[in-house]
């Protein structure tokens, strides 16, 4: 299975927010183990790294992508899937991207804590736990 993995999943798993982190860990558990393959979309880590550097520190936010991309590859996206995007039926841009990544990368599931919010994304999104159910 090939699992692009939202912002908010690593979010959770950095800054430890309960009750969100454990699924977020055994997610990542089991992309780093090759359970499935991993991707993020490249905003992503920008996303995170802005919201995290300033709680965990410049520092340990540069660890935690530097240990990520050990095991999880960026989506190759284009300027092609910039314009897909545009034309997605889906409220927030930033999720719309989400979803040109997913596809970018062939993404058969979006890993995310707001499902809702990918309603109408031609990729399914799932929640940690029932991916790692999935794969495990």
């Amino acid at each position: 299975m090939i699992v692009l993995i939202d912002t908010d999943v690593l979010i959770d798993l950095a800054l430890d927010r309960q009750p969100f982190a454990s699924d977020a860990a055994a997610l990542l558990d089991a992309l780093e183990r090759k359970n499935a393959r991993g991707f993020v979309a490249w905003h992503t880590i920008s996303n995170f790294y802005y919201l995290v550097a300033a709680k965990r520190g410049v520092t340990a936010t540069r660890q935690f992508i530097d240990e990520l991309i050990e095991f999880v590859d960026v989506a190759p996206t284009t300027t092609a899937d910039l314009r897909t995007v545009s034309k997605l039926p889906l409220k927030d841009f930033e999720d719309a991207m989400q979803v040109g990544a997913a596809l970018a990368c062939a993404a058969e599931c979006i890993a995310t804590r707001n499902v809702r919010d990918f309603k109408n994304s031609p990729v399914p999104a799932m929640s940690p736990s029932r991916i790692v159910s999935h794969i495990s």
